[in-house]
């Protein structure tokens, strides 16, 4: 059973023009250059031949990653901004002993933030800040290692 996704309208509307031109224009593609690669002859020894081959496998698996995460996809506007963290979020956070800080957004990986790194909000980290709100601490576990964040601000994309 798949898990839902929560995706911005931004990322949701990029992933599904990223499948519509993979369905589409990237298939006619791969099928011109596989077509001009058996031209030449020898399938055996036909490197381009391959290369396509290759191509059009990673080209499948993209498009059936991108069918499964919009099927279940839930588009979320940006986070409520009521101070608690949630997806959509920027959190700035200090892990315990440590002086300086780091800012992540809280969102589904295909975020793909330019200023942030994405931290998911079923990740060890994101569940333990979701819900939580500026001045909160608390812990997460990795490996069997907790770990102390202290919540610094919690702001909107």
């Amino acid at each position: 059973m798949a898990d839902r996704q929560e995706l911005s309208p931004t990322a949701y509307a990029r992933l599904h023009a990223e499948l519509s031109e993979l369905t589409g224009e990237g298939r006619i593609d791969i099928a011109n250059k596989i077509e001009t690669a058996r031209a030449l002859g020898d399938l055996s020894e036909n490197g381009d031949y391959h290369a396509a081959k290759d191509q059009q496998g990673q080209m499948e698996a993209r498009i059936r990653q991108l069918q499964g995460i919009l099927q279940d996809a839930t588009v979320v506007e940006n986070a409520a901004d009521d101070g608690t963290v949630g997806v959509g979020s920027i959190v700035e956070i200090r892990f315990t002993g440590d002086e300086d800080t780091e800012t992540y957004l809280v969102g589904h990986i295909e975020e793909r933030h330019e200023e942030y790194e994405v931290v998911s909000p079923g990740s060890p980290l994101g569940s333990a800040l979701v819900g939580k709100a500026a001045g909160e601490k608390t812990k997460y576990e990795v490996n069997g290692n907790s770990i102390d964040v202290e919540i610094v601000s919690v702001g909107t994309a």
